[in-house]
């Protein structure tokens, strides 16, 4: 049984060993590698690389390792690594159309051209705890297919050529695109700025709002318009060879809400969009971004602002799990002299109270 130690930095390195022997665990079994982290909880990794904004599988395995598989605490050293890395540049804008994709579904057409892919997914699966899992079994290899290269169209286009849906949400020629990780928050944001929160966001959070959204807190009546996951090539920009240079391919998963609009003085109805992207399989945190993205475009699209999915200072304050991780657990750090005013405050208080009952019950008591 582990004794807490006393007595400063002891105590902390007793701490990081102890930490440590839990992290390895019973020495019988063996280690879990980093290799089998990438390969048998990639829904993990692609989380922790989601809202780490780094694409490093590697990286993010040995985050969710070193942190026991806490996944908030995976988030915050990815990210803490992230910091350390030069900058040489942005890439261009990714094309999603491009994309080889691997799960294409959309519950708004049920015939679409190039077809429903419902690639690898819970969605059908009956939710009960599969025995077999505690061995390792031999698995049956999957059906596979050819993958179909160049560009598939988004289902958005289909209502876009009948005018029934508004533009892709073009920036202006001469807006410069925002870096939250570079620049600090300033509130209104520009919707650049508020889809690289939302997409750093933590899942849970931005769920949460999402599923208020359906239930009556803000103007939303969505459809899933697409979802989409698969890889796409990333380029970048070298002035001196005066052409795109490709980096590689990374997967990502996004999502486009198809949102009904009454229509205002300036536009008329139509269907509205929201708008999901994420490293990764992240198919539930690109739905619940792309809920929270129409939401805070209450007052773009001239709506009343009256739920809290819809207030984008609060969204985008608090949506931030690393910052929020960092203002809860400093409270089991030491608060020995605030709690000692804040003691003899209430004592102070409590003596103010008492003499004033009792100033009131004399004077009662002299009355009667």
């Amino acid at each position: 049984m582990y004794v807490a130690v006393k007595g400063g930095e002891a105590a902390i390195a007793n701490a990081h060993r102890l930490l440590a022997d839990r992290r390895r665990g019973d020495r019988s079994l063996p280690a879990i590698g980093i290799e089998q982290i990438v390969e048998q909880l990639a829904l993990a990794v692609d989380r922790v690389m989601a809202e780490a904004s780094l694409f490093d599988r590697t990286l993010a395995a040995l985050a969710v390792r070193q942190s026991r598989g806490d996944m908030i605490e995976a988030i915050f050293l990815l990210r803490a690594y992230r910091t350390t890395l030069p900058r040489f540049g942005y890439s261009k804008p990714l094309d999603t159309a491009e994309m080889t994709i691997e799960r294409r579904i959309s519950a708004t057409y049920k015939d679409l051209p190039g077809g429903q892919l419902l690639g690898p997914t819970f969605d059908y699966t009956h939710r009960l705890l599969d025995p077999s899992l505690l061995q390792d079994e031999a698995v049956e290899a999957p059906a596979q297919r050819t993958a179909e290269t160049g560009r598939v169209m988004r289902v958005s286009e289909i209502l876009g050529e009948e005018g029934l849906i508004e533009a892709d949400g073009d920036m202006p020629e001469d807006h410069e695109i925002g870096d939250l990780t570079r620049e600090p928050m300033e509130f209104p944001m520009t919707r650049d700025l508020r889809l690289q929160a939302l997409s750093r966001g933590d899942e849970g959070f931005l769920l949460a709002l999402g599923y208020s959204t359906q239930r009556g807190y803000g103007r939303n009546h969505p459809f899933t318009g697409e979802i989409r996951i698969g890889e796409v090539e990333v380029e970048f920009d070298v002035p001196e060879l005066g052409f795109a240079v490709s980096l590689g391919v990374i997967q990502i998963t996004e999502c486009q809400m198809v949102n009904q609009f009454k229509g205002s003085a300036k536009a008329p109805p139509q269907f509205t969009r929201g708008y999901g992207l994420v490293f990764g399989q992240s198919e539930r945190k690109a739905m619940a971004m792309s809920l929270v993205d129409r939401a805070l475009r209450a007052e773009e699209l001239g709506e009343d602002i009256t739920a809290p999915a819809q207030d984008e200072e609060f969204v985008i304050s608090h949506s931030d799990n690393v910052q929020a991780t960092g203002f809860v657990e400093h409270l089991k750090l030491p608060h020995y002299v605030d709690f000692q005013a804040e003691l003899d405050l209430v004592r102070r208080m409590r003596r103010e109270f008492e003499a004033a009952r009792n100033g009131g019950e004399d004077m009662k008591e002299a009355a009667e």
